[in-house]
């Protein structure tokens, strides 16, 4: 259960990786969040449930130079 106030989402919530942090692991790109979710450096997570959710990174934008 958590213990922070305001208290974290849930891990069936739908901002559920708005929890914190409670066990970071840079060098493994991982952390586990206080609602028992895992979320890894590129955006995927594994949920409590054992439910996987791919990563899910924005889109790459392109740029163009402005004509002179």
């Amino acid at each position: 259960m958590c213990q922070h106030s305001p208290t974290c989402p849930s891990a069936e919530a739908p901002d559920h990786d708005a929890a914190r942090v409670v066990s970071s692991h840079p060098e493994q790109g991982w952390s586990l969040l206080c609602n028992g979710v895992v979320v890894f450096e590129d955006t995927g997570e594994i949920l409590p449930d054992r439910q996987v959710v791919p990563p899910h990174r924005p889109g790459c934008r392109r740029w163009f130079p402005i004509a002179a």
